[in-house]
């Protein structure tokens, strides 16, 4: 039987689970579900066809493209977006001036949504009337074109990271802030400098902050789709195609939704599997101070 104090917090979990089962597990299963059938247009009329949709999914080509792309973002996110917001919290907690005026001014591209960046540096990229090339037009020089097939992803991947920077920054810097000012005094007794007291010191304290933040980039990564979409739209020929980007074109524009439920159930595995992967790998035994 349940306690009283269990059946209130039972209570008070059902309006939680019931959101969460409607927008979250039924939405996930059902694209695991659809993905075994032929479904088009949105139409009542569904065939089932087994593993057709991925066997599909293997022999396209732009599928592969999209994966490539989605793991070129991938080590791009882990290595400029999470590891320079890392090296600012470091730089920021150890100057000790200026801490919320930083948090602030990094923080703010986060507060603002993807499509809104999306834009902004879409009409940056502007050939005519760009922000970009007036710039080079004013000092009397060619205007360019920005995206182009070699340049696309890498266009993509500016807004990208400078947008979640912020993010990561405020994370490690709470973090930080948490590591007792002792540990600090007594390695500069030691006579250590403050780039040894940050690798030694405090990345080894914040080590499972670091890992939860690699976890969540790399999910993020998987979702990514405003911002490449507006800027984009995943071309010119599928060069900033990632998998978000190609989710929606098969699904919506290609009207394909048994497909575009495949390449969503590929989209969900892999995000899965490189979540759990990391944080086998970056797991350390708790550190207690």
């Amino acid at each position: 039987m349940f306690s009283q104090t269990k059946k209130y917090v039972l209570i008070f979990l059902i309006p939680s689970l019931i959101l969460i089962s409607t927008f979250v597990y039924y939405p996930l299963f059902s694209t695991i579900f659809y993905s075994f059938y032929n479904w088009r247009d949105f139409s009542n009329f569904r065939k089932f066809i087994g593993l057709g949709n991925y066997e599909r999914l293997i022999k396209d080509v732009a599928v592969h493209k999209a994966i490539i792309n989605t793991f070129i973002m991938l080590i791009t996110v882990i290595l400029f977006q999470v590891g320079f917001a890392l090296i600012l919290a470091l730089m920021v907690h150890y100057l000790q001036k200026g801490y919320k005026f930083f948090r602030t001014v990094y923080f703010f591209p986060v507060t603002i949504s993807g499509t809104a960046i999306g834009l902004m540096f879409y009409l940056a990229y502007g050939y005519e009337y760009g922000f970009l090339n007036s710039i080079l037009t004013f000092f009397g020089k060619d205007k360019i074109i920005w995206i182009t097939e070699n340049s696309a992803l890498f266009m993509v991947l500016i807004p990208i990271i400078w947008q979640y920077v912020g993010f990561y920054f405020v994370i490690f810097l709470a973090a930080l802030s948490k590591i007792p000012q002792d540990f600090y005094d007594s390695a500069l007794i030691d006579g250590a400098s403050k780039i040894y007291s940050a690798v030694y010191i405090s990345i080894p304290l914040i080590w499972d902050v670091i890992a939860v933040s690699l976890s969540l980039a790399i999910v993020g990564t998987f979702k990514v789709f405003d911002i490449v979409y507006v800027i984009t739209g995943g071309g010119p020929m599928n060069a900033s195609q990632v998998l978000g980007t190609y989710l929606h074109s098969v699904a919506f524009t290609g009207q394909n939704q048994g497909y575009g439920s495949a390449i969503g159930t590929l989209i969900i595995f892999l995000g899965l599997l490189l979540s759990v992967i990391t944080n086998k790998f970056l797991k350390r035994d708790r550190i207690t101070y």
